[in-house]
């Protein structure tokens, strides 16, 4: 089935669950996407920054998906190509994600023992299980020799300073915030051909008509003291200021829950959602080093070497993502500043994409009930009825924030869902 195009705006201001959420039930595969997602998010920016995390949740949960369908065979073959019919599927999975998860992360290697023996133990001893075992460790081999993981520390990229070109801003002591994995940008995909394939068409030319409306825009609406954002547009834009893999991976589990999947159809949600993600944010941010297109806070203070007659410059101009707004809004989690990073095209928004369009698929519909939650603000549920909605707020909340304009978004968003497209058709559709 084709993943759904994006769908109307969310009602803005929606309403806001508080109730405590229910007890989900975990089968192995949902019990070692919770401790992956644990795991990458507990390192250093290099590796736990959302586009860097995109990566090792896909190299885990593609090695988990890979060992269970050399079992029972839910789709084509992916890393293990024999298959093993007289195997355990609880074993296999959870030697993938703890052979993966283990050569990522050498430090975490005593907490991730104890939580694999937990699981090793519960499964009954015998052939199925070592045979297990054997395509666990045969479908994680296979991930991590694919060549995925590119850490390098890399310093900051420098435009010349000319109209339209990113330049990092400083933090508090006057030194260059820094893109913490620009690695991510040469990272090998892993189910799209190349990093290139699908590449946006680009920002707008400076000196359009279309470029000073959406410069406009967001110089009005994206202002720290906007007088046309509403509060509910502000806590919407402050709420999706979360980790993406933390947050589309717990959906998934809860939706598993809900609809009680067994461990063969929750490594095939986690492995569309997560390997579709990360070839989404290679794309992406190959594809922002392309460009290396200026930020609103620079477009807008600098408008005067822009060539655009009807833009006009405002050294002074600080977007609604900036520190000073941190205490007003409330809540806790990542610091509300401009990205350390070019502008086109939105890593949220492709995430986002790539991700909502993956539900999508693997449920064969756009509608569904399920709430998102963040870091900001610990305890709200932000309740959905599409998957797209989830899209279409956040492609609006990077500009409220200030720190998109509306192309990069729109060019996101038609990104990851052309990405997931083919993904879906050359992978995971019915065979």
């Amino acid at each position: 089935m084709k993943p759904r195009r994006l769908g109307r705006l969310a009602v803005l201001g929606a309403a806001i669950a508080l109730a405590v959420p229910a007890v989900a039930s975990a089968n192995e595969v949902t019990r070692w996407n919770e401790i992956a997602v644990t795991t990458v998010n507990g390192q250093t920016p290099i590796t736990s920054a959302p586009p860097a995390g995109s990566i090792f949740m896909a190299m885990t949960q593609g090695a988990v998906y890979g060992a269970v369908n050399a079992i029972d065979r839910h789709g084509r073959p992916y890393l293990v190509k024999r298959r093993y019919p007289m195997a355990s599927t609880d074993a296999a999975a959870v030697t993938a994600a703890f052979r993966v998860l283990d050569s990522l992360f050498p430090g975490q290697h005593a907490m991730l023992q104890a939580e694999y023996d937990i699981s090793l133990a519960g499964i009954p001893d015998g052939p199925l299980k070592r045979t297990g075992i054997q395509v666990g460790t045969a479908a994680a081999d296979a991930m991590l020799a694919e060549g995925h993981d590119g850490r390098t520390v890399i310093g900051c990229t420098f435009g010349s300073g000319g109209a339209g070109e990113w330049q990092p801003l400083a933090d508090a002591n006057g030194n260059p915030l820094c893109d913490p994995s620009p690695w991510v940008r040469d990272a090998v995909p892993f189910m799209v051909r190349s990093a290139t394939q699908f590449r946006t068409a680009g920002h707008l030319d400076l000196t359009s008509p279309e470029y000073t409306a959406e410069f406009t825009e967001v110089k009005n609406i994206g202002s720290l003291n906007s007088n046309t954002r509403t509060p509910e547009q502000s806590h919407a834009a402050a709420f999706w200021q979360t980790n993406p893999a933390a947050n589309y991976n717990a959906i998934a589990r809860r939706l598993v829950a809900e609809r009680s999947l067994g461990v063969s159809d929750s490594a095939r949600l986690f492995a569309m959602l997560d390997l579709t993600a990360a070839d989404a944010l290679i794309t992406t941010w190959s594809d922002k080093y392309a460009r290396n297109f200026w930020r609103p806070i620079t477009a807008i203070r600098h408008a005067d070497i822009d060539g655009n007659p009807d833009t006009e410059a405002d050294p002074s101009w600080i977007p609604m993502f900036d520190p000073s707004l941190d205490p007003a809004i409330g809540g806790s989690g990542p610091p509300l500043i401009t990205p350390p990073y070019p502008e086109h095209p939105s890593g949220a928004t492709a995430y986002a994409s790539a991700s909502m369009h993956a539900l999508a698929s693997y449920f064969g519909t756009d509608e569904m009930s399920f709430y998102a939650t963040s870091s900001r603000f610990p305890g709200e549920q932000r309740p959905f009825n599409r998957f797209s909605d989830v899209t279409n707020e956040i492609l609006q909340a990077r500009i409220w924030a200030g720190i998109h304009f509306r192309t990069a978004d729109v060019q996101s968003a038609n990104l990851g869902r052309e990405v997931e497209r083919y993904i879906h058709t050359h992978y995971f559709a019915t065979q």
